[in-house]
């Protein structure tokens, strides 16, 4: 009997694929180092074998975890999670210098597989960097610059008059009234539609946005392990199928269901002054020929991103508003007193009263400064290896913006975590321009920049004067009539909003009320 002693094939197999992984490993790392030119990463925390620093990337309130992060490794932190490169950039300095100064290279945006599971793949905001990036934003840019978004103040002004009103008659319902009013406001102006608030529509726009809401960066474990959407929806960790799936059915809704009325309209001819009716039409359109497929889409999508956008990100600020006011008295005192000597008694503050009006707008500025709407923007994405002061950045390195830590550096606005609209505003009345914008933090970087920022920031300043010119807000009562101190904390997300912004609001006087009443809405 002759005996065997060749490897049978399932053996060979296995010690072939063996060997493959370990040349295909070899030849990575021999890469790696080799693109690397000898530089390091930049500085951080250890990391754990695999999973890296996903600790880091999960933690509440994570904008001032990594301020902390940045104060022990400096403002530029190198955080590896699941094989993702990510830097963390947490200050001014690192900030401008990539995001800005090295823009075209550092716009890009991940492709995660949270963004079509949500629905939000037809936001340019999020697209990648490209002909077709460029098209949506240019195409909304036009119609949201400085001098274009004054056409739009008149319906401000009217949103914010019916706001003053539903404060009066419901003031318990104050974020209802929020949403509602900018909701409604946003709608007409890209649709040309009037929204009620028992508009079917109107619900629909409310699940997309708290889609927006709970999309943290590292919340869902399939961000960083794309195969688990493909996995049965029963099986334990996926639980987030059906979450993001409730999201998209409402984004997808939401962008069909307005458009399509606003088509009706626009075909009837009974509108054509909205953003929707001027895109159809192609002005602000760049088309190619006509069978051009971004062109097409351009008109449906800007005006879902414009939804998703202005009406979430308004109404985290005047939430914020509304709970530094209630915190602060002396606040409110001076900027009745201003308001009392500019617009008087007997009307309404308007936009146009805003150049003779400082500390009005240094509230609002403030209130970008105090709870930024996007603490932590939404990240960019390298396109190269780079190298930056000594340290390698790969393509495809995640860049993290703290724009929070930006606005809380002591050094640059004292008493950060105090509400102080005076830091922007000298003794005199002028204002103090050796104190930065907030707005350049609040707003994103480089190419990134939010195209829609002075229409919000007009926005805030005509609900800002109007409130504030005939309601008094104080802290919220407990049933003993005590007034509650309400912490200020923010919720975690993309988009951060007040965990608490209960108060008391009350017409200033007989006057305020009697002027509420008296403006048509």
């Amino acid at each position: 009997m002759v005996s065997n002693n060749q490897p049978s094939a399932s053996t060979s197999a296995g010690i072939a694929l063996v060997i493959w992984f370990a040349i295909s490993y070899a030849l990575s790392v021999l890469q790696w180092r080799a693109r690397k030119r000898g530089l390091r990463f930049p500085p951080g925390p250890t990391s754990l074998p695999f999973v890296g620093n996903i600790a880091h990337m999960r933690k509440p309130e994570p904008w001032k975890a990594h301020r902390t992060l940045c104060d022990t490794y400096g403002d530029t932190v190198y955080l590896p999670v699941l094989g993702q490169s990510i830097i963390i950039l947490g200050g001014p300095r690192s900030i401008s210098d990539l995001l800005d100064k090295r823009s075209a290279v550092t716009s890009d945006r991940q492709q995660s597989s949270i963004i079509p599971l949500a629905g939000f793949d037809a936001n340019f905001t999020l697209m990648p960097y490209g002909q077709r990036w460029r098209r949506h934003r240019r195409a909304f840019w036009q119609h949201f610059l400085p001098a274009s978004s004054l056409r739009y103040v008149p319906l401000q002004e009217r949103s914010a008059r019916l706001f003053l009103r539903k404060l009066l008659d419901d003031p318990s319902r104050l974020c209802e009234h929020i949403r509602y009013t900018f909701m409604a406001t946003i709608v007409k102006v890209i649709y040309g539609l009037d929204l009620a608030e028992t508009d079917p529509d109107a619900a629909q726009i409310e699940k997309m946005l708290e889609g927006l809401q709970a999309l943290t960066p590292g919340k869902y474990l399939v961000e960083f392990l794309p195969f688990l959407q493909h996995l049965p929806g029963w099986l334990p960790g996926t639980g987030f199928q059906k979450e993001l799936g409730a999201w998209r059915s409402a984004t997808v809704g939401t962008k069909e269901g307005l458009f399509q009325r606003a088509m009706k309209e626009i075909d009837k001819g009974v509108q054509t002054q909205s953003v929707a009716a001027e895109l159809v039409e192609g002005r602000g359109v760049d088309i190619q020929d006509e069978d051009d497929p971004i062109a097409k889409e351009i008109p449906k999508s800007v005006g879902n991103v414009a939804v998703e956008g202005g009406a979430d990100t308004t109404f985290s600020s005047l939430q914020t508003f509304f709970l530094a006011l209630s915190l602060n008295p002396n606040v409110l005192r001076k900027a009745q007193a201003q308001l009392h000597a500019v617009v008087g008694p007997r009307r309404l503050p308007v936009h146009a009263d805003r150049e003779n009006l400082p500390y009005i707008t240094a509230i609002v500025k403030e209130c970008l400064r105090w709870h930024p709407v996007l603490p932590f923007g939404l990240p960019h994405l390298t396109t190269q290896d780079m190298e930056y002061r000594g340290y390698f950045i790969p393509a495809r390195t995640l860049l993290l913006a703290n724009a929070w830590a930006c606005l809380h550096d002591p050094e640059v606005y004292p008493e950060p975590e105090r509400f102080l609209p005076d830091r922007f505003v000298l003794e005199n009345g002028e204002w103090n321009t050796k104190v930065p914008d907030p707005a350049q933090f609040a707003f994103g970087f480089g190419r990134r920049i939010c195209p829609g920022r002075h229409f919000a920031e007009a926005s805030m300043f005509v609900y800002v004067a109007m409130v504030l010119h005939v309601f008094d807000i104080s802290p919220p009562l407990d049933a003993e009539g005590k007034p509650i101190q309400v912490q200020p904390k923010m919720t975690n997300g993309v988009v951060s909003y007040p965990e608490d912004c209960r108060c008391t609001i009350t017409p200033r006087s007989t006057w305020a009320k009697e002027l509420i009443l008296s403006e048509g809405v």
